[in-house]
C-alpha cells in the first residue's frame, strides 16, 4: 500500500487524472452553452423567455441538491464513489436531448446533467484538495476549475461550429456522448482520497464533532465570513445563468451568426479557465477577500456593458471582462470555504456551499425570464448587473480573512462555540 503524502507534487500523476475527468464534466455543459437556447427556439417553437430557460431551473436546482447529498455522501462514503455515480447519472443526457420529442425531454435530460455536475464537479474539487493539502488550496481549486471551464469553452466553440456546419441535432450533442462515456471509464482509474484528509485532519488540532445540520447552519448563516461567500457564489451562477440561456438569444437578435455566437460565448470561459490558474495561486498569498470583491465589481462592470453594447467587437470585450471577473471569484470561493472549514467536515462544508451557489442558476432563470420578457433582455441583463454589485460589496463588509488559511490552531470548544453561536472560529 502506498504511503500517504500531501502535495502537488507528491500526488501529481492521480492530481493529473482528476483534471483530466473535470474536462469532461466541463465538456457536457459546455455543449449545451451556445446550442441549447437557439434550439428551443428553432425546433421546438418556444418564444418565452422564461419557458426557454425552464432547462436551467430544473439543472440549477438538482445540481445544488446534488452538491449537498455530494459532500456528506463523500465524507461518508468516499470521494470515488461519487465521482462514478455521478458520470452513472450523465450517460443518458446527451441521448435524450438528441431523440427529444418536446422541450420537456430536454428538461428532464438537465435534471441528470445536474446530478452528473452536482456529484463529479465536487468530488473532483474535493479529492483535489485532499491531495494538495492546506498550503496549496487556492492554486488546487484554480487547476480544477481551469480544466474544467477551459473544456465548457471548447465544447461550446466545438457545437456551435457542428451546428452552423449541420444542424442543431443530433451533431453538437455528440461530444456530450463522448465526454461522458470517457468520464465514466477515467474514473475508475481515480483512487480514493479520504485518507489524505485523515492525514491532514491529524496535522491539524481536532475539531469538534459537528452534525450536518450544524455544518449546514453554520456554512448558511451562523458564521457571516461563510455567508458572505455563499450569498457571493449564488449571485456569481445567478449571471452565469444569464450568459448561458439569454446571452446567445441576445447576440443572435442583434446580428450576430451562429458562428459568432458560439465564439462569444466561449470567450467567456475560456478566459474564465486560464486566468483562474493564477487568481487562485495569488489568493493563496495574499488573501481572498480583495480577490472577491473586485471580482464581482468587474463582473457588475461587464454585464452593464454587455447590456449597453451593440457589435460584436464590443461584446467581445464584455466577454472578456467578464471571464476575467469570474476567474477572480469562482477559485477564491471555494479556497475561502475550505480555509473556514475543518478537514473532517470539508467535503459537507463544500457541498452547503455549492448548494446555495448553484441554486443561482435557478434564481438566475426565474429572474432573467420574467424580466427578459417583460422588460426586453438588455434589462434584464441590466438588474443582473446590479445584484452582482451589491454582492460584492457584502463581501466587502461580512468577509473576515481565515488567519493563516485555516492552519490555525483551532480548538474543539472553539468551533463548538462557532458551530452554536455563528462567531468565527479564532485562529
Amino acid at each position: 500500500m502506498r504511503p500517504i503524502r500531501l502535495g502537488l507534487r507528491e500526488n501529481l500523476g492521480q492530481f493529473s487524472l482528476l483534471m483530466l475527468i473535470n474536462a469532461f464534466v466541463g465538456s457536457m455543459v459546455g455543449m449545451e452553452r451556445a446550442v441549447l437556447p437557439l434550439l428551443a427556439e428553432r425546433e421546438f417553437g418556444l418564444t418565452s423567455r422564461t419557458v426557454i430557460l425552464s432547462f436551467l431551473v430544473s439543472f440549477g436546482i438538482v445540481k445544488a441538491l446534488a452538491n449537498l447529498a455530494s459532500g456528506g455522501a463523500a465524507d461518508r462514503w468516499g470521494r470515488r464513489k461519487t465521482l462514478i455515480a455521478g458520470w452513472l447519472a450523465g450517460l443518458p443526457v446527451a441521448p435524450m436531448i438528441i431523440f427529444a420529442p418536446s422541450w420537456d425531454w430536454v428538461v428532464a435530460a438537465n435534471v441528470l446533467l445536474g446530478i452528473n455536475q452536482g456529484l463529479c464537479w465536487s468530488a473532483a474539487i474535493v479529492m483535489k484538495v485532499d491531495l494538495v493539502g492546506p498550503k496549496r488550496r487556492g492554486l488546487a481549486i484554480g487547476l480544477n476549475e481551469a480544466s474544467g471551464y477551459l473544456a465548457v469553452s471548447l465544447a461550446a466553440l466545438g457545437s456551435g461550429y457542428l451546428a452552423g456546419l449541420h444542424g442543431l441535432r443530433p451533431a453538437p450533442f455528440l461530444i456530450g456522448v463522448a465526454a461522458s462515456a470517457a468520464g465514466l471509464v477515467s474514473s475508475l482509474f481515480a483512487r480514493e482520497t479520504h485518507g489524505h484528509a485523515r492525514l491532514e485532519s491529524a496535522l491539524r488540532p481536532a475539531g469538534a464533532a459537528l452534525s450536518f445540520g450544524a455544518v449546514f447552519r453554520r456554512a448558511s448563516w451562523q458564521d457571516r465570513s461563510l455567508f458572505a461567500v455563499s450569498q457571493a457564489g449564488m449571485v456569481n451562477n445567478l449571471n452565469d445563468g444569464l450568459s448561458w440561456g439569454l446571452l446567445p438569444l441576445f447576440f443572435t437578435s442583434r446580428g450576430a451568426t451562429l458562428h459568432e455566437t458560439a465564439l462569444l460565448v466561449a470567450i467567456y470561459p475560456a478566459v474564465w479557465a486560464l486566468a483562474q490558474i493564477a487568481t487562485g495561486l495569488i489568493s493563496d498569498r495574499t488573501g481572498r477577500k480583495g480577490m472577491i470583491v473586485a471580482g464581482m465589481v468587474l463582473q457588475a462592470a461587464a454585464l452593464g456593458a454587455l447590456g449597453l453594447g451593440h457589435g460584436v467587437p464590443m461584446w467581445r470585450v464584455g466577454m472578456i471582462a467578464l471571464g476575467l471577473g469570474t476567474a477572480m471569484v469562482y477559485p477564491t470561493l471555494l479556497g475561502a470555504v475550505s480555509d473556514h472549514a475543518h478537514p473532517n467536515v470539508r467535503a459537507s462544508t463544500i457541498g452547503v456551499y455549492r448548494l446555495w451557489r448553484d441554486l443561482g442558476y435557478a434564481f438566475g432563470a426565474v429572474l432573467a425570464g420574467v424580466t427578459a420578457d417583460l422588460l426586453g433582455i438588455p434589462f434584464s441583463i441590466e438588474i443582473v448587473a446590479g445584484l452582482t454589485l451589491v454582492s460584492g460589496v457584502v463581501v466587502a463588509f461580512a468577509y473576515k480573512e481565515a488567519g493563516d488559511h485555516g492552519l490555525g490552531a483551532a480548538n474543539g470548544q472553539e468551533q463548538a462555540r462557532d458551530a452554536a453561536t455563528g462567531r468565527r472560529t479564532r485562529e
